[in-house]
């Protein structure tokens, strides 16, 4: 059982779990240290570790970017004190994220025929327009055939968001976290190349719940020549949290609580 999950979303962003909840939630799953990484949104903690209920909490954040290949990857940042430039970057993305929220309901509306019942407002996201789709008994869709056949890339509603490139966002994230790690890196579709830009961060993660069968030897080597450090988490986005993470001894390693 892990000692510290360092991948958690919340309803400020794509998860089901409220903030609030978060403490209860950590404490089902045997774990004592969450670190809240939702998607382009800071916390409100006053600090960048903070104690709720017996529960530590890091405030994190989760920072999609496009790098000079094309690809986008994911950036965890955590002990997070936003600096101005970081500011700036997560506003024009929360004003994204509405406009393209807005197209993407209005062609599902016209396309399914149906009124979608969602609130489209900071944090909104595709997994918000997939729960109400699955939700509508207009519909034929769960949530995942949503994704593959309605919202997902290359399909009919599918609608790419701006995002900061590599150079950017990790920029704005060194300068504002404690520690900056390469999130879920198995999951790309170019993995070595995301890899080979995680020498310019702090970290990788390296425990993570793919759901499937991968070799993490790339990860490791990569650890090792680029002298990182290794993060892990389960990426909850529901109240189930503790599936992955790090053992006590790995936390510490990290340095995130210590003053």
């Amino acid at each position: 059982m892990p000692y510290a999950d360092l991948h958690v979303h919340t309803t400020r962003s794509d998860g089901s779990l409220e903030l609030e909840a978060v403490p209860d939630a950590a404490r089902r799953g045997g774990v004592d240290v969450v670190a809240v990484t939702d998607h382009d949104r800071v916390q409100p903690f006053d600090g960048p570790v903070v104690e709720r209920d017996g529960v530590t909490l890091l405030h994190g954040i989760e920072l999609r970017v496009e790098t000079p290949g094309g690809q986008r990857i994911d950036l965890l940042g955590y002990g997070l004190e936003p600096s101005t430039e970081l500011e700036a970057i997560l506003g024009t993305i929360q004003e994204n994220r509405i406009e393209r929220g807005r197209a993407i309901v209005d062609c599902v509306e016209s396309r399914l025929d149906v009124d979608l019942d969602v609130t489209i407002d900071g944090g909104f996201g595709r997994p918000h327009i997939a729960r109400a789709i699955e939700a509508h008994p207009g519909t034929d869709y769960d949530y995942q055939g949503a994704f593959d056949h309605v919202i997902g890339s290359d399909c009919p509603c599918y609608v790419p968001r701006a995002v900061p490139s590599f150079e950017r966002g990790q920029a704005a994230l060194s300068e504002s976290c404690r520690l900056v790690s390469l999130a879920h890196p198995l999951r790309y579709r170019d993995p070595e190349s995301a890899l080979a830009l995680a020498a310019e961060l702090d970290a990788v993660e390296l425990q993570y719940p793919y759901g499937r069968e991968v070799d993490r030897d790339p990860v490791e080597r990569a650890i090792e020549r680029h002298g990182l450090l290794a993060t892990g988490g389960s990426d909850a986005h529901d109240e189930r949290l503790g599936v992955d993470g790090l053992s006590r001894e790995a936390f510490d390693r990290l340095e995130l609580t210590a003053d």
